[in-house]
């Protein structure tokens, strides 16, 4: 089913169903709902998205429920893995201080939005922070806790192309999962 947009100039355009949920969400923030809370949230769900449009979204995106299954649930593993150990480390447990490593990953992939959830899934996992993002080759730069030797590098290397290929099968467009069958996934 096909959005339906009005064109309100050249490049600008009002999707209903944006002005729609906008105005839900504005009246949600609301104590209680009024005429008054109505009529500017109507005319703020116009205004905003002429005033700061927002780029368009691939046509050939897809979300594909098991690879966002799978996706979801790892990523509830990882968190759970992580957490235990960096809450021991914070606490003081026993042992020498864990030395830490930065590393750059390039990934197969090559879109945006693979980039930005990739950026926000690893910098939500415990124990790892995206410093940095090189958009022309698609490598992430991340600080990651507890990588003191090699094996312990090339371990967190493999899990974030892991996740790159978790992500891909989940939000993936043909593309990005033509890339990563080409690189050998």
């Amino acid at each position: 089913m096909r959005d339906f947009t009005i064109r309100v100039g050249r490049r600008r355009w009002i999707r209903p169903t944006g002005v729609v949920w906008l105005t839900v969400v504005w009246m949600l923030l609301w104590d209680r709902p009024s005429v008054a809370n109505m009529l500017s949230g109507l005319v703020l769900s116009v205004v905003l998205p002429l005033v700061f449009p927002l780029p368009p979204v691939g046509q050939h995106l897809r979300l594909r429920p098991a690879g966002l299954a799978v996706f979801v649930l790892r990523a509830a593993v990882d968190l759970l893995h992580s957490a235990g150990p960096l809450a021991w480390q914070a606490a003081g447990g026993r042992g020498r201080a864990r030395r830490n490593s930065v590393i750059g990953v390039p990934l197969r992939t090559r879109s945006d939005l693979i980039l930005a959830i990739m950026a926000i899934s690893l910098s939500a996992t415990p124990g790892t922070l995206v410093l940095d993002v090189r958009r022309s080759d698609a490598t992430l730069f991340l600080h990651v806790l507890g990588a003191a030797d090699d094996a312990a590098v090339d371990k967190a290397r493999r899990d974030v192309l892991a996740l790159e290929r978790r992500t891909v099968r989940a939000f993936g467009t043909r593309d990005d999962l033509r890339a990563l069958a080409g690189a050998g996934s």
